[in-house]
């Protein structure tokens, strides 16, 4: 089975979330996408951080109609500060028969030659990148590496950091949430502070 792996604080899961992991689900060469929770960086600061179950359950509650996307908890098991190779490694383990490969935007790619064995990740693993937006084009040497897909999905700009300072100011970001994550955040009374 051919796993993309899509990582997030998912801060929370919106639409834009779903809309890429289903496009990537539905039109990447990929049997399931799994939304992996990242857990709290103890490096950064945490105030408009919600516990790491809260965020789970949301991805929970945005995915349980999508039989392609699955929520994942697995980075929640491994050792802070956690690097995505160490990910992959504990993956391949866990799931012999699985081939796991990264999605991530357009904007990560540009930064990937920074990441901790990135070279590890790329000779083993394949990269599913979506398109943002982006007034810098240049410095995607990597586009041409042959684990690398281009794929031509939507581009979405959606922000979790505009949609809390939105909750904040008390308007409605219902549009930009699927409905029973709206439901958590109103009945919890997340990001009002």
């Amino acid at each position: 089975m051919k796993i993309g792996l899509y990582f997030g604080t998912f801060n929370p899961i919106h639409v834009g979330h779903l809309i890429i992991a289903n496009h990537m689900a539905e039109h990447a060469d990929l049997d399931q996408v799994w939304m992996v929770v990242t857990p709290h960086n103890p490096l950064k600061k945490k105030s408009t951080l919600l516990d790491d179950y809260h965020r789970l359950q949301m991805v929970y509650l945005a995915t349980e109609d999508f039989p392609k996307i699955k929520p994942s908890d697995i980075e929640f098991k491994l050792s802070q500060p956690n690097y995505t190779v160490n990910t992959l490694v504990h993956l391949q383990e866990k799931y012999p028969d699985y081939e796991f490969s990264l999605i991530m935007g357009e904007d990560n790619l540009k930064s990937l030659h920074k990441w901790k064995n990135y070279e590890v990740i790329l000779a083993h693993h394949d990269i599913y990148v979506y398109p943002r937006i982006s007034l810098e084009t240049d410095n995607l040497e990597l586009k041409n590496h042959p684990k690398i897909h281009l794929i031509d999905a939507p581009v979405v700009e959606i922000s979790s950091t505009n949609i809390r300072n939105t909750i904040k100011k008390g308007k409605n970001v219902k549009p930009l949430l699927p409905h029973k994550v709206w439901e958590y955040i109103d009945h919890n009374n997340f990001y009002k502070k």
